[in-house]
């Protein structure tokens, strides 16, 4: 196994090298392996992909519980993993310096901090308060002894709040703050896309699986972006086939979805070796 600085070093590298690399976003244990098994150069934790396997909604895991699950998927591979660390669970800056402190701590290399707030009525961060927030965030990174990667969100988009405008001032003032990797999960353009790609220096993440939107690592890669997630949505599209399923089996009475699952003895070898062949589509 590497060890922690070597993953991190691998992990910086990777927004260096040529072209787009995409991050997927495990949810548990298995998941995380069967993906380091697909050959991806990394992972990145999923709040909501890990809050749904617990039948919670998405931001309702707390710290504590986060910081074990991290810990799980860093343990389930020899890939470099960032970690959804949300808002930093708390409104203040010490509280996101002190999620990055116990996030490295758990083992991953990187990590992102968003700007929502998580209250209906007041959904971001006034624009001060979240540039701080991110500059604390900064400084805990910069005070491990490996190269950890902080990711800082504008969450403008998800939030109901699509201002390209606003979402770029601050993604540039979370650049100016020393953020490493800049994200705006939500976009959908091309032209929105390259115009947030455009005004940052650093590497750009894309969220792709949301509906609408959807460009091929290449077609990204043309827009100047350096880094592809997927979020929730491997999480959901596994409980998309379950529901499927079940809604067969309860309103049919039939088993027809068993066609297409996973084969049995295929998932039982990747498991038991930790080394099988990736199955094919």
């Amino acid at each position: 196994m590497k060890s922690q600085a070597e993953k991190a070093q691998d992990f910086a590298a990777a927004h260096q090298a040529a072209g787009a690399f995409v991050i997927p976003n495990p949810w548990d244990i298995g998941s995380a392996r069967l993906l380091a098994l697909a050959g991806f150069k990394a992972l990145a934790t999923s709040s909501a992909g890990y809050a749904f396997s617990r039948g919670l909604p998405d931001n309702a895991v707390g710290r504590d519980q986060m910081m074990v699950h991290l810990a799980e998927i860093v343990a389930a591979t020899d890939l470099p993993v960032s970690a959804d660390l949300e808002n930093g669970f708390g409104d203040r800056p010490e509280d996101a310096a002190e999620t990055i402190r116990r996030a490295a701590a758990a083992g991953v290399v990187g990590g992102s901090i968003e700007d929502s707030t998580g209250r209906p009525d007041d959904p971001l961060y006034a624009h001060d308060l979240a540039v701080e927030r991110v500059r604390a965030a900064v400084e805990a990174a910069r005070s491990l002894p490996f190269p950890f990667t902080l990711t800082a969100r504008a969450e403008n988009y998800l939030v109901g709040r699509p201002n390209l405008d606003d979402t770029i001032r601050r993604l540039h003032a979370y650049q100016e703050a020393g953020a490493d990797v800049l994200y705006a999960p939500g976009l959908k353009t091309r032209d929105d896309i390259a115009a947030v790609t455009a005004a940052l220096k650093r590497p750009v993440n894309v969220l792709m699986g949301l509906q609408g939107g959807l460009f091929s690592v290449d077609e990204l890669a043309a827009l100047g972006v350096k880094r592809v997630s997927v979020g929730g949505s491997l999480a959901r599209a596994a409980l998309g086939a379950f529901l499927r399923a079940a809604h067969e089996i309860r309103d049919h009475g039939t088993f027809g979805y068993s066609a297409e699952a996973a084969n049995n003895q295929q998932v039982n070898e990747l498991f038991a070796t930790a080394a099988g062949t990736w199955p094919a589509p």
